[in-house]
């Protein structure tokens, strides 16, 4: 699949299924929309969501669905959308869109000061491969790698140390900077080099894919096997019998899968 980055936040995943659009909010590019076939949304900030022109979209694509908080479903159904084409994005759970696995991680907003409420904010891992955070730096189940991370690079929130601790805790191939309509181009400059190898990176085998660029792309497979501890913390959100590897397998609602012989390797 191809990822591209329509300004800001906003991220687009393209291949034979469809075209699947990921925060398209006031500072992505005007054409974000024009082509999509499924929208994500992280949280409710505008620099997330732009509702006018998601809803422009969704009345004259008629296919489109949106996947968000509940914040976002609320204000798109107030605002005359079908209830059927919105869909609430919860942590710990699996969604199918577009032919695409996506794992909904996180569940709140990066604190931006104590004075300031935290809204909901999710994160998307689509097809084991490639994880929007959206506005906080989420934390993926044990075990869970992510072959391209796209990386917020500047906000109200966040902190170069921040970044790089928590890109290190990732351990991505590649690292996409996004959330910088709020640089200047020396400032994002300056920002991507500590990022990258030669700078804070170094050592930790990642490369930054500037993707800024018009036309530019990331080719993206999918990685089915890298969903494995993302699907296990799904079924342990929804099984607390989880940890009793035991009981879990006599569970008829659970459909056999990989790691219950990883339980068996361990006892």
């Amino acid at each position: 699949m191809k990822l591209e980055i329509l300004g800001h936040a906003c991220g687009r995943l393209t291949d034979r299924s469809g075209v699947l659009v990921i925060d398209p909010g006031a500072y992505s590019s005007p054409d974000a929309l024009a082509s999509a076939d499924a929208v994500l949304v992280t949280h409710e900030h505008a620099d997330h969501v732009d509702v006018e022109p998601l809803l422009a979209a969704l009345a004259e694509r008629t296919h489109v669905e949106v996947w968000a908080p509940a914040a976002v479903v609320a204000a798109l159904q107030a605002r005359g959308v079908e209830l059927q084409r919105l869909h609430e994005a919860v942590p710990g759970t699996a969604l199918r869109v577009l032919g695409h696995d996506v794992d909904v991680v996180g569940g709140t907003h990066a604190a931006i000061h104590t004075d300031l409420p935290r809204i909901a904010n999710v994160g998307y891992v689509v097809d084991g491969s490639v994880l929007h955070p959206g506005d906080a730096f989420v934390e993926l189940p044990h075990g869970a790698r992510v072959h391209v991370v796209l990386t917020p690079v500047s906000g109200p929130w966040l902190k170069l140390a921040e970044i790089v601790d928590w890109v290190r805790t990732l351990q991505p191939a590649v690292v996409v900077p996004i959330h910088d309509a709020l640089l200047s181009p020396i400032g994002r400059g300056s920002v991507l080099r500590q990022l990258g190898p030669e700078g804070l990176g170094g050592g930790w085998g990642w490369t930054v894919a500037d993707l800024s660029g018009d036309g530019a792309a990331l080719d993206v497979e999918p990685d089915p096997e890298a969903r494995a501890p993302l699907v296990a913390h799904e079924l342990e959100l929804a099984h607390p019998e989880f940890g009793d590897a035991p009981s879990l397998e006599r569970d008829e609602t659970v459909a056999p899968r990989p790691e219950e012989d990883a339980a068996d390797a361990d006892r």
